[in-house]
């Protein structure tokens, strides 16, 4: 039971106490219980999404030899929080991962709907002469992936490509206990076009 628990943390960041509940709840799988703990931990954030953030950090981070440069502003409950080590490297993590996969938008909601439309006829342009049954189904399958590409809290997380930003977002809420938001985010590059 203490290597599983011990596995269980390794894998999650969680507490000793929300580990041996997963474990009991899960029969001592750790893999289930690494899903029980992202369950508790979506609802969790679901409890906290409507509290005011209004603490948190601007963090930079400069890669390639200061060729990319990022910007991003992370949004807690608390200044206790926001100087908390947990909380400085996920933020960290966030530009990180800004630099790493060049996201336009922070999340779904913010794509503008001219985007949406533009992305819309382009994806149809390309499936000129394909049955219009299968049309709807491939266009939508498309768009889940220009969200996946340009909005960051859809993007697999570069430390777990098994996972999404906003499934990292949830398990820190879950480890810290309050609201996380990621407001906004710039990304410089060398020779970028303006």
């Amino acid at each position: 039971m203490l290597d599983a628990i011990k596995r269980l943390r390794e894998k999650t960041n969680a507490g000793v106490v929300d580990c041996q509940k997963a474990l009991r709840e899960s029969n001592g799988d750790v893999e289930k219980a690494v899903e029980v703990l992202r369950k508790q931990g979506v609802a969790l954030a679901s409890k906290k999404a409507g509290r005011q953030a209004k603490e948190g950090r601007i963090e930079s981070y400069i890669h390639l030899g200061g060729k990319i440069g990022v910007l991003v502003e992370v949004s807690c409950e608390s200044d206790f929080v926001a100087r908390n080590d947990d909380f400085k490297n996920f933020v960290k993590d966030i530009a990180m991962q800004v630099a790493a996969s060049n996201p336009i938008y922070v999340k779904k909601e913010d794509v503008p709907e001219e985007a949406v439309k533009k992305e819309t006829e382009i994806i149809k342009a390309q499936l000129e002469g394909k049955p219009a049954a299968a049309m709807e189904k491939i266009i939508q399958g498309k768009l889940t992936k220009f969200y996946d590409d340009a909005c960051l809290l859809e993007q697999p997380f570069i430390k777990d490509q098994n996972m999404k930003v906003k499934d990292i977002v949830t398990s820190m809420i879950a480890k810290i206990g309050e609201n996380i938001i990621i407001r906004r985010f710039v990304r410089y590059q060398v020779g970028e076009e303006l």
